[in-house]
């Protein structure tokens, strides 16, 4: 089995750990970082895939450098939406906010 293979087998070991933490869990933040790990392991996947030919694939490798930028904006704007989220009072007892 080569490296790339093992990494491969990694990388869907782990999107299968982020996936299903992902659907088990309640909490936001916590559902956040499952996500990040589900990307984390599809970006590794992306990187086994292109280091299966000799020449490495640039294409993939861009992918991949671009998912990270992807991801890490992402986090960023899902921080501040659960942040909102937790910090907004509930509206219960039919009260109603001007």
């Amino acid at each position: 089995m080569t490296t790339a293979t093992w990494y491969l087998l990694l990388g869907v070991i782990v999107v299968t750990i982020g996936a299903l933490r992902l659907l088990t869990v309640q909490d936001l933040v916590a559902r956040l970082i499952a996500l990040n790990i589900t990307g984390a392991g599809s970006l590794m996947v992306l990187v086994s895939l292109a280091a299966r030919s000799e020449p490495i694939d640039p294409v993939l490798s861009a992918l991949v450098i671009t998912g990270l930028v992807i991801t890490a904006a992402f986090t960023a704007t899902a921080a501040v939406l659960i942040r909102r989220i937790e910090d907004t009072p509930d509206l219960e007892d039919g009260e109603a906010s001007s």
